[in-house]
């Protein structure tokens, strides 16, 4: 108040100070002078008052901030971003579905796939990622693949035609953004022409077993370390940027390793030369699930890098598992991608029948972080072959989801009204219900293109 006094004009003060503080103020709009003079004050007056107060309601906010329910057990990874944020990039609600290899004789048929993609389109779907690299083999037809020998053969539609082409062509024509997925990342399946070709390519674990049983069956898996496996998997994406006017790529939970893998030779003497130490014969070793974790992340880096120079507008998408248990148990440490921001999209696959779990595991931190940075949405199970899924299960998840503000992704195409105990009319009606506005998504980038 000291400091006020010694600005403010000796008059004002007697103003202030005044009882009848009306009259005194008629009294200073008789004077133009004084009117001005006694703004004047009014504003020099809070300029210095409200600094004061700013740190007050901030505390206010934090202490509100703290009384927020914390999800149970976060990951032990997560940690405070120590690095300049990246600059923000556009969010976009995901309503995407998987078109698997069990989805293969839509591919091949134009008019199945006109069908099916007009359905998605009326009901409002906006996405869909279409696989092009599984079990060892592309969708397309790939120079890169002749090259290393590989693939003696070309999928083709029934017409003879580029069945990833039509899809690209097609989803367009239905609005529909297309990204193609490469669903097997570095799995490759034992007798493949991949893995028997290239035994080099392979890693291992410790005891020298070089496969893991997967949900695919049992696979090998290329070594991500290796520099003729980062070769040949970029040349697989630049090939598919290059030649398709695709609309993003992505990757799943298959671009990462099990921990018990990295015992080869090339990557035990890469190891020793970088660290100075043999590598752990313990594989939840922090320093070594840390070190195989980070090699993944620098290719995962340069590959959207690379992508991005030869196609800008690309979406980068991954489809992971949830933090915690892909960090620790695949060294895929997809939060750190996303921080370091080459990665524009993210959908966590939560396949989960329990609604509770299910919204434990939406609910998590890292989740809720990357939703503020990124487009990002939930992976949720429509129906296996063997397993179809009630279509109310797939209603509530994908309602539950939807009211945190999270996209949403079904795996698979076939699964969401071609099994169920349910009428195909029943379940498309409840998913008419679910997505009941349109919600067009790269509409920009679409209209361009026709």
């Amino acid at each position: 108040m000291q400091l006020i006094r010694g600005f403010m004009p000796q008059d004002w003060l007697r103003h202030f100070s005044s009882h009848d503080f009306r009259h005194s103020f008629r009294q200073i709009l008789r004077s133009r002078k004084r009117f001005l003079a006694f703004l004047f004050g009014i504003t020099f007056t809070a300029t210095l008052l409200l600094p004061s107060l700013t740190p007050a309601i901030g505390q206010d906010s934090q202490a509100i901030a703290q009384l927020k329910p914390q999800a149970a057990n976060p990951p032990s990874k997560i940690a405070p971003v120590t690095q300049p944020a990246p600059p923000p990039k556009r969010r976009e609600e995901i309503r995407g579905v998987w078109l698997t290899s069990n989805d293969f004789s839509m591919f091949r048929d134009r008019k199945l796939l006109a069908e099916g993609l007009q359905q998605l389109k009326q009901l409002n779907f906006n996405t869909i990622y279409p696989v092009v690299w599984n079990s060892g083999y592309v969708m397309f037809p790939s120079e890169v693949a002749k090259e290393a020998g590989i693939q003696p053969f070309t999928y083709r539609g029934n017409g003879g035609h580029d069945i990833v082409a039509d899809i690209i062509e097609q989803g367009h024509q239905h609005n529909l953004a297309v990204m193609p997925w490469f669903e097997f990342g570095f799995m490759a399946p034992q007798m493949s022409e991949l893995a028997v070709n290239h035994p080099d390519w392979l890693t291992q674990q410790r005891n020298g077993k070089k496969t893991s049983v997967t949900a695919a069956g049992e696979v090998s898996w290329l070594n991500p370390f290796h520099p003729e496996v980062q070769k040949f998997l970029t040349n697989l994406v630049l090939e598919a940027v290059s030649n398709y006017d695709l609309d993003g790529i992505q990757f799943d939970d298959h671009t990462s390793l099990p921990k018990t893998f990295g015992y080869d030779r090339y990557t035990l003497n890469l190891y020793r030369q970088e660290t100075k130490k043999d590598a752990p014969a313990d594989v939840d070793d922090p320093a070594w699930v840390s070190w195989r974790a980070n090699k993944i992340t620098a290719f995962m880096s340069q590959l959207s890098k690379t992508a991005k120079q030869r196609k800008p507008d690309l979406i980068f998408s991954v489809s992971p598992n949830y933090h915690d248990f892909a960090y620790k148990q695949q060294l895929q440490d997809w939060l750190s991608w996303v921080r370091q921001g080459f990665v524009d999209e993210l959908i966590v696959q939560v396949y989960r029948p329990d609604l509770n779990d299910f919204l434990s595991q939406i609910s998590r931190p890292e989740i809720m972080e990357v939703q503020s940075k990124i487009s990002t949405g939930i992976g949720i199970l429509s129906g296996l072959r063997n397993s179809n899924v009630p279509i109310s299960r797939v209603f509530s998840q994908a309602a539950t989801a939807k009211n945190r503000g999270l996209g949403i992704s079904f795996f698979y195409y076939k699964s969401l009204w071609g099994y169920g105990p349910e009428s195909v009319d029943q379940r498309q009606k409840d998913l008419q219900y679910l997505f009941r506005n349109p919600a067009p998504r790269l509409a920009r980038q679409i209209l361009s293109k026709k």
